[in-house]
């Protein structure tokens, strides 16, 4: 209900005057169910209860806790958490959703993450696991290149027509090991933003949960936690959506307040490296500054 536009997570209802003032006329709307509620049973007996959002079932699936905070890396890339109040963000960088469990999930979107990577590795003429090769050869801030991988244009910054821009090229930084290591670290950096706008609202990020297709470079598991500035944890591979929702029905099956517990397997883990740190704010603050310049933002 809280990606409709017209229903608040803060108020936990409906905006009667954004409906009127996007449909022109009052509407009637359906009731929006608590998460684990019932709306009732077909004739056959089977129980009807109410269900969710994609982010809100990943989210579910996962069995977060307060200071995980998942990074998606899809052909789009999110960034949420669980949040026991509702969060506003006068930027509009961070949306204010509704989570699967009658709490808050403060997320944002950008649209370049995977496709990032195959872009790259496209025009390098390799496939994604020689990408990977090539961005691990490369030392943090691959000798002074910095992408903005704005490639579809970008929803988070709102930059619809935006196009991409790799900065800093000289003969000498002029590598396949350094375009590698710009577009892994661009791909990132545009989500480091969404992490850092959590942490300005005073959101506890303690580890990063890194899931989607993205997520199985090696490269990105052991450039993200320097960047992040939080270890680094990617569970096995599962449709978590898939586990979120089965998760959803067992706790309306349950009858219970609290969903049921569940683990997450865990595939791998990455610590931030010390000695990297210095390198790694150096590589998000040549990409604001990129950004800043370019886009005067």
């Amino acid at each position: 209900a809280s990606g409709t536009g017209y229903w608040s997570a803060a108020t936990d209802g409906y905006r009667p005057d954004l409906l009127k003032q996007a449909f022109g006329r009052d509407l009637e709307v359906p009731q929006v169910l608590a998460p684990a509620e019932a709306a009732g049973r077909t004739s056959d007996g089977v129980l009807v209860a109410a269900g969710t959002g994609d982010n809100m079932g990943a989210a579910l699936g996962l069995t977060l806790h307060p200071g995980d905070v998942v990074v998606s890396l899809g052909t789009s890339g999110t960034v949420f958490t669980p949040h026991r109040s509702a969060i506003r963000d006068e930027t509009g960088a961070i949306a204010g959703f509704a989570d699967a469990t009658g709490h808050h999930l403060p997320l944002m979107c950008t649209l370049n993450a995977a496709r990032v990577l195959t872009a790259a590795a496209s025009m390098l003429d390799v496939d994604l696991a020689e990408l990977d090769r090539l961005a691990l050869q490369a030392s943090p801030g691959a000798g002074g290149l910095s992408l903005l991988p704005y490639l579809d244009g970008e929803r988070t910054p709102d930059l619809p027509d935006a196009t991409g821009t790799l900065s800093g090229l000289t003969r000498s930084n002029s590598t396949p090991e350094n375009l590698a290591r710009a577009a892994v670290e661009g791909m990132l950096c545009n989500l480091v933003a969404g992490v850092d706008a959590l942490r300005d609202h005073d959101v506890a990020v303690e580890r990063v949960l890194l899931i989607g297709g993205a997520a199985a470079s090696r490269a990105v598991r052991e450039i993200a936690p320097g960047l992040f500035r939080a270890p680094v944890v990617v569970p096995a591979p599962a449709e978590y959506v898939g586990v979120g929702a089965a998760r959803q029905a067992a706790w309306a099956l349950s009858g219970q307040l609290d969903p049921p517990t569940w683990s997450l397997e865990v595939d791998s883990e990455y610590a931030v490296a010390p000695g990297d740190a210095d390198a790694n704010s150096a590589v998000v603050a040549r990409y604001q500054e990129l950004l800043a310049r370019t886009h005067s933002r």
